[in-house]
């Protein structure tokens, strides 16, 4: 039987989610887009600035409406329609998930309210007809993508890394997405509170409803990152030596900003064991010890007038040899150590959905040396579907082209590509 392999000693039967048909309208710079994609390597050849990218961006929006391009869902309606009476933008997709075809449709659209004439995006979600919440595509659909911007989850921001882990996170776990959506309204809401407290505008004790709603959601959040960080790095490790020929050892550390073990210090790696198991990390402790600190620190918050703990303040850490690669590491190491990240989560989509998510690269070729190229490569030849980004498909070696369909993208159209070496 026909299998994926990502590493050596990690085989799996393949059963994996297929994208089948795209369709977009008014989406970027596509008016109109109509596409089938078969199983396999598919390779998008096209200048920049053709849609190349967009393609993907629309697929993997698909995974949880996450706009990995977009500051504002808004600029993925077509610029030309904006000045329209209802501007709107729609993806459609046939997909196979679980064993059944499944369709799956978003509607963006901007409108007019209010006396100032204000846009406010809407946006709908369907699956198979019916509407749906964003934290319900949760599984029904996944990928990784790589773009070359994603260097940055290494080297820069903690909110960069947050990021990757609440995307990935987000697509097979609902209740984590849930939870994140949950804690993002509360933040809000408390850091209004905390501002006008440190006006002296209200009662301290109004925090306590706020205080607990944090507790709640920031608990979950936690654990689910540090088990799934445990997982990833298991994973990546093992990846990643292979691509260091064995000459580095990769560690993902959890940064949390409140760690039960050191409440003292402001950010200290916990300790995570390589299965995933944190008896210390159980909700209810978790729950139980961000109440008690929040208790602690309550002056310190109203003086500042904003909310200093909880995990929209987490971080994790890329360590080569026990060498932060934030800080010291080279462009090459940091660029392995992201593609061992990536690969990792691969492996951690499959595990907790069951199924092979689809992979989408944009441009990564170009950004590795022939060695690192080769190695990835050979790595996703036998992916059941990937889609592919370059500007020139001569970086791709001819047996990878030989087995790949290519399609060229010009001006928001897709048309067959004639491979000069078929």
């Amino acid at each position: 039987m026909h299998v994926f392999c990502l590493c050596s000693g990690l085989c799996y039967n393949q059963r994996a989610m297929l994208l089948k048909r795209l369709s977009l309208t008014q989406f970027r710079m596509f008016d109109r887009l109509e596409a089938e994609f078969e199983a396999g390597t598919t390779i998008l050849v096209g200048s920049n600035a053709q849609g190349k990218t967009s393609i993907l961006e629309a697929i993997y929006y698909l995974t949880g409406a996450n706009g990995v391009q977009a500051t504002h869902d808004r600029e993925l309606i077509s610029f030309d329609v904006l000045q329209e009476e209802l501007p709107f933008a729609r993806i459609v997709a046939q997909i196979e998930s679980h064993s059944r075809e499944q369709k799956i449709e978003i509607r963006l659209s901007l409108h007019t309210v209010g006396s100032k004439n204000h846009q406010r995006l809407r946006r709908e979600i369907l699956v198979n007809g019916v509407k749906r919440r964003v934290s319900d595509l949760a599984g029904i659909f996944n990928a990784v993508l790589f773009l070359p911007r994603d260097i940055e989850v290494v080297e820069g921001s903690p909110g960069n890394r947050r990021r990757f882990l609440d995307a990935s996170l987000s697509q097979a776990d609902s209740a984590y997405a849930n939870a994140l959506t949950e804690y993002g309204k509360v933040i809000s809401q408390r850091n209004a509170l905390l501002k006008q407290l440190r006006e002296r505008r209200g009662k301290p004790q109004q925090l306590d409803f706020w205080d607990q709603r944090l507790c709640e959601h920031g608990a979950l959040i936690m654990a689910r990152r540090a088990s799934a960080l445990a997982a990833l790095d298991a994973v990546a490790s093992q990846v990643h030596a292979e691509l260091s020929r064995s000459k580095e050892q990769l560690q993902l550390r959890y940064l949390p900003k409140y760690d039960p073990a050191h409440e003292e210090r402001d950010q200290i790696p916990m300790m995570i064991e390589q299965d995933g198991s944190q008896p210390e990390l159980s909700y209810q402790s978790l729950r139980a010890g961000l109440a008690e600190r929040l208790k602690r620190i309550r002056d310190h918050e109203i003086q500042r007038g904003v909310s200093v703990l909880g995990p929209h303040r987490d971080d994790f850490q890329f360590c080569v040899n026990g060498v932060d690669l934030g800080t010291y590491g080279s462009r090459g190491q940091n660029r392995t150590a992201l593609l061992a990240l990536k690969l990792a989560e691969i492996q951690w989509l499959k595990h907790q959905t069951g199924e092979w998510p689809v992979l989408l690269l944009d441009e990564v070729l170009a950004e590795l040396d022939v060695e690192r190229r080769s190695d990835l490569l050979e790595r996703l030849k036998a992916a059941p579907q990937s889609l592919l980004t370059a500007a020139d498909p001569d970086m791709f070696l001819q047996r990878f082209l030989r087995s790949a369909t290519i399609w060229k993208v010009a001006g928001g159209e897709l048309t067959p590509y004639t491979n000069p070496l078929s």
